[in-house]
């Protein structure tokens, strides 16, 4: 037997190696500011970097490795009906200054102390490409300090308790009359 027939053939097209040509298009993009200096259109996939004093994520600072990922989806993508050919209009863009908003309110972190790389994406890849950027980084936002990406709990779910990340960046308001997430600051901080 030779050593091709050991392997699995070759398949350009399986999820993985699809995935990976979207992060490394992603990766591609130059930094810019969070937000974004222009609005533009589109739903896609996007990264936050840190590039502050916060002691914590000294050791990301100033690397290719983000505190955060995500992803903008086409308005009702969730629900079915938005329509294949629908323009998703600025969500993305959106999206990044709904990020923005959040790092500007946090009384321990500066918005310029951030930067992002977004690519607008046909929105069948979206979520395969998030899952890979965060198998890949494992960015710290989305697996250990989490809560950066939540919204302001609508009705009915106000009781839910503070994320981790309000509890280390206070700052947001709909946060503020949350109970606490049943963590310390200094486990947190551990």
């Amino acid at each position: 037997m030779t050593r091709q027939q050991d392997h699995k053939p070759y398949n350009p097209l399986e999820k993985r190696r699809l995935a990976e040509s979207i992060v490394h298009a992603l990766l591609e993009q130059p930094r810019e500011s969070l937000p974004p200096d222009q609005a533009f259109e589109g739903a896609g996939i996007y990264a936050i970097y840190f590039e502050g004093d916060f002691a914590l994520y000294r050791p990301i600072c100033s690397t290719e490795y983000p505190i955060y990922v995500g992803k903008a989806n086409p308005p009702g993508s969730r629900k079915g009906g938005f329509g294949l050919e629908a323009s998703p209009g600025k969500v993305l863009y959106q999206r990044l200054k709904q990020h923005a908003k959040s790092s500007k309110q946090a009384n321990n972190l500066q918005l310029i102390e951030f930067s992002c790389r977004y690519l607008v994406v046909d929105d069948i890849w979206i979520s395969l490409a998030e899952s890979l950027l965060i198998e890949k980084y494992l960015p710290i936002w989305n697996t250990i300090i989490e809560g950066f990406g939540i919204h302001d709990p609508g009705k009915g779910r106000a009781k839910q308790k503070k994320s981790v990340w309000d509890q280390l960046h206070p700052g947001r308001a709909f946060a503020h009359s949350l109970p606490p997430s049943g963590f310390s600051l200094n486990e947190i901080r551990r």
